[in-house]
C-alpha cells in the first residue's frame, strides 16, 4: 500500500484537489440557487430539483476529470463509452420530449416568469378547455393547472415556453 501511495502521489493529490473543488463549487452553486429561489419567492421543491440537476452535472464533470487525472486507457474506455452512448443516444432520441421538458423546467426556474398561485391564460388553440388557470405546482416535466371548473390539467413545460402565456394576476 505504501508503494502505491508513493508511486501515485501526484494523482492522489490531484484527485483530492478535484474533489474539494467540486464540493466547494456544489456548496456555492447550491447557495446561489437557494438565494435566487428565495429572492424570486419560488417553491422550495423546485429549488431542490434544480440543485439536484446541478449536483448531477458537477458529479459527471468530476468523474471525467478524475478519469483524466488517473490516465485511464482511452482506447479501451472508448469502446465501452461508444457502446453505452449508442444505446443512450437511441433512448434519448426516443425520449426527446422528456429531455425538452426537463430543460424547459430549468429555464422556467431561472427566468421565473410564473409562480405557484398565479392566474394565467394560455394562448393555445389546441387546448380543449379554454379559460383561465391557476398554477398549482411546477414540476420537472409539467405544470399542474386548475381551471375554473376545478379540473386539474397537466401541461408540459416545453409548451409553456413555446406558447404565449398571459399572467392575469400574481399572488
Amino acid at each position: 500500500m505504501q508503494e502505491f501511495i508513493t508511486n501515485h502521489q501526484n494523482e492522489i493529490l490531484a484527485t483530492a484537489v478535484t474533489i474539494i473543488t467540486l464540493l466547494v463549487l456544489k456548496f456555492i452553486l447550491s447557495k446561489t440557487i437557494r438565494k435566487v429561489g428565495g429572492v424570486s419567492d419560488l417553491n422550495i421543491i423546485r429549488t431542490r430539483l434544480i440543485i439536484k440537476y446541478v449536483s448531477f452535472g458537477l458529479s459527471t464533470i468530476g468523474l471525467a476529470v478524475i478519469i483524466f487525472i488517473w490516465g485511464v486507457n482511452f482506447r479501451e474506455l472508448g469502446l465501452i463509452f461508444s457502446s453505452v452512448f449508442a444505446v443512450i443516444g437511441v433512448a434519448i432520441f426516443a425520449q426527446w420530449s422528456i429531455l425538452s421538458n426537463v430543460t424547459a423546467g430549468i429555464i422556467l426556474y431561472f427566468s421565473f416568469p410564473f409562480k405557484i398561485g398565479d392566474r394565467i391564460k394560455i394562448m393555445d388553440k389546441d387546448m380543449e378547455s379554454e379559460g383561465n388557470y391557476i398554477i398549482e405546482d411546477i414540476r420537472a416535466f409539467h405544470i399542474h393547472l386548475r381551471n375554473d371548473a376545478s379540473e386539474l390539467i397537466t401541461y408540459p413545460n416545453n409548451l409553456m415556453l413555446q406558447k404565449a402565456v398571459l399572467i392575469l394576476k400574481t399572488i
